[in-house]
Parts: C-alpha cells; sequence; structure tokens
C-alpha cells in the first residue's frame, strides 16, 4: 500500500514550474513565462520591512493580521464597499486565502465552478479538499455566458470562482457580466470567490467587483502582483464575518499568521503609488498585441500581465515546443484548461526581452 494520500495523487506537479525548470537548462532564454513582475519592490517598501527586522519585529502576529495592518486594510475595504458584515483579515500570500477558502467551505463532494481557462492552482485546490471541478467554457472571446452558468449548477453548486483580471487571459469581464453573476449566486445562495490579485492593473478603467452588488462575494487580493512582493508572502482576504471567522480557525492551525516583517512592509506599501508601474506594464501590452496580432489571433487583454493568443499551427503544446527549440519561454495553454490551442505571454519583462520574444514570435507563425 502506497504511504501517499489518494487526494495528492489526483493533482500533478504544476507545468508552470516544468517550464521554469527547463528555463534553467537554457542558456540566456527568452524568458516571456514568469507571471511575476520584473520591476523591483518598492525603496520605501524593502527599507519598511528590514526596519521591522532590525527593530526586532520578527515573531508572530494574531492571527487576523498586524493590527496597524489590517485596521488600515478595513477602513479601506469600508470606504470601498460599505457593508457592515465585511471582515478583513491578512493571509500568507492570496494562494494562502485560496487554500483557506477551500478547506472553510467545501465538503466532500461539492462542485466548484470554474471559468476554462482557469488559474493553474484552482483545480487541484478544490481536488485536495475532494471538491469537483466543473468547468464552463469561455472560448473564444473569454466572457461570462449567464445561460452557461445557470445550466453548470445543481444542488451540489457551493461555489464560483472569478478571477478579473484573469490569469491567464488577461481578460476583464464588463460590469454587466461581473454584476449578473453577482446576483445569480447571491439567488442561488452560491458563494462566490473574487480573486482580485490583478485589480490594480485595469488598463482600460473596466475593473468591478462583485463585492458591490453582493455582499456575500469572498474576495481575495494581496501585494505580490501589484508592489512586486511575490516572495514576501503577503495577501488579503474580506468577505462575510462568518466565513471570515472560519477560515481564520482553519489559519490558526496552519499557516500560523502572514510574515510578520512582510505585515510592516505592508503597511508602507499602502502608501505608494504604483500608477507608474501600470503605465508601463500598459505599454507593454499595447506593444505585444500591435506587434502580433497581423500574425496571432489574440483577444486583447484588459488587464493583468499575460496575452494569451491562439497558436497559428498544431495545438498550443507543439507550437509552444517548437518556441523552447528556438530559446523563447512561453507556457502552453493546457496548463490553465481542458483545451489545447492557446499559450500564455507574459509582458513582465523588460522591453528587450519583449522585442526579442516578439521576433521569435514573428519568425514562428
Amino acid at each position: 500500500m502506497s504511504p501517499l494520500s489518494k487526494r495528492t495523487q489526483r493533482i500533478d506537479s504544476s507545468g508552470i514550474r516544468k517550464v521554469f525548470d527547463l528555463a534553467r537548462t537554457l542558456k540566456d532564454p527568452v524568458n516571456l513565462s514568469i507571471g511575476q513582475p520584473d520591476f523591483d519592490v518598492p525603496e520605501s517598501v524593502k527599507q519598511a520591512g528590514i526596519q521591522a527586522i532590525e527593530n526586532g519585529y520578527n515573531g508572530y502576529t494574531p492571527t487576523q493580521g498586524l493590527p496597524q495592518l489590517r485596521e488600515k486594510l478595513q477602513l479601506a475595504v469600508d470606504a470601498e464597499f460599505g457593508h457592515d458584515d465585511r471582515q478583513v483579515f491578512v493571509s500568507s500570500g492570496t494562494s494562502g486565502g485560496l487554500v483557506l477558502a477551500m478547506q472553510a467551505l467545501i465538503d466532500p463532494g461539492d462542485e466548484v465552478i470554474l471559468f476554462d481557462p482557469f488559474f493553474v492552482m484552482y483545480e487541484p485546490l478544490v481536488q485536495l479538499v475532494d471538491g469537483v471541478p466543473v468547468l464552463i467554457d469561455t472560448y473564444p472571446d473569454f466572457k461570462i455566458d449567464l445561460n452557461k452558468v445557470e445550466a453548470a449548477i445543481t444542488d451540489k453548486t457551493k461555489l464560483i470562482i472569478l478571477n478579473s483580471p484573469s490569469n491567464p487571459t488577461g481578460y476583464v469581464p464588463s460590469r454587466n457580466e461581473v454584476n449578473a453573476l453577482a446576483r445569480l449566486c447571491l439567488e442561488k445562495n452560491i458563494v462566490l470567490i473574487s480573486d482580485e490579485i490583478y485589480r490594480k492593473f485595469d488598463y482600460d478603467g473596466n475593473f468591478c467587483s462583485p463585492a458591490e452588488v453582493n455582499p456575500n462575494t469572498l474576495v481575495i487580493d494581496g501585494f505580490s502582483k501589484s508592489h512586486a512582493m511575490t516572495g514576501w508572502r503577503l495577501g488579503m482576504v474580506h468577505g462575510p464575518a462568518e466565513i471570515i471567522s472560519t477560515m481564520l480557525k482553519v489559519q490558526q492551525y496552519s499557516f500560523v499568521c502572514a510574515p510578520q516583517p512582510a505585515q510592516w512592509a505592508g503597511l508602507e506599501a499602502m502608501e505608494v503609488d504604483i500608477s507608474p508601474f501600470v503605465d508601463s506594464y500598459r505599454a507593454k501590452r499595447d506593444r505585444m498585441v500591435e506587434a502580433l496580432s497581423g500574425k496571432y489571433e489574440i483577444e486583447q487583454p484588459g488587464g493583468a500581465f499575460y496575452i494569451f493568443p491562439k497558436a497559428p499551427w498544431g495545438t498550443g503544446s507543439e507550437f509552444v515546443t517548437k518556441a523552447i527549440e528556438n530559446n523563447l519561454l512561453i507556457i502552453p495553454g493546457n496548463i490553465f484548461s481542458q483545451a489545447d490551442t492557446h499559450f500564455r505571454i507574459s509582458y513582465a519583462a523588460s522591453d528587450d526581452v519583449i522585442n526579442r520574444g516578439i521576433e521569435i514570435l514573428l519568425n514562428l507563425a
């Protein structure tokens, strides 16, 4: 008998990690695969973290977070949503928030609706708590079809996960799409999780949170993408008090708390203007879309820092294999999807790397 649990055998290692492993074998690869900002953590944020360490702020904080940070986050959440019952806590990254949400909300056999393509972590996290992922195809334009959502709902549906702006597509659903989904979840008593980690990277002003019209929405956010703090593991979750208190109960016996020095840095990060970074990434998006649209089928992304083109020939995996043979690292779309027709480009890279990537992609089409 295997000593390993059956739940771990349902999932595979992340395909993205496999690409990263491959990257280490290539000499000077053109890397458009990594989903993290290429700018550095703002200087004042780094100094706040360093100062916290030097001041001896290295122990545990309360499970719900450093009081100063949590109070500041709560003020921001209250100002935006104005819900009497909406509470916030600090998590160990958005991934930690997702793990806690699954453990707090899903029983074996519960169904979770995901929009395909989806962030690579969603499906395995559902499976690890013995939930059942239910995928809704959004190709070719990645829009939310409410008729498809209604058809997918059963008496076992417990959760729907929305990610806007989306990883891997960069799609930002319209206010009408978001509000209709939010109202449907409210009507059907289904918890809606809104993963908003890319909300600051909204280039066309279309982002809206479903929590605006559905007070039962559970929102997961953080500092990783907006402030390049991916390794600091600093996230936040806000939602109805009943859900938040249960997630905190689970956090006590798992993550305990987010790293204290990172929380002091997060307090400073809330004061930093990141609009120059957003403007820079908007320009990167525009340059890549303009350069590739003549040879690739692309739905222009409204946010995040990804483009999800259709492979011009073969499957997405076959095309990515050829790209890697030409020293270009990109991610096959089937890592995020049941389909193997597309691939993901990350333009979180220097202008030089982007230009080299564009040249290779134009030659491969």
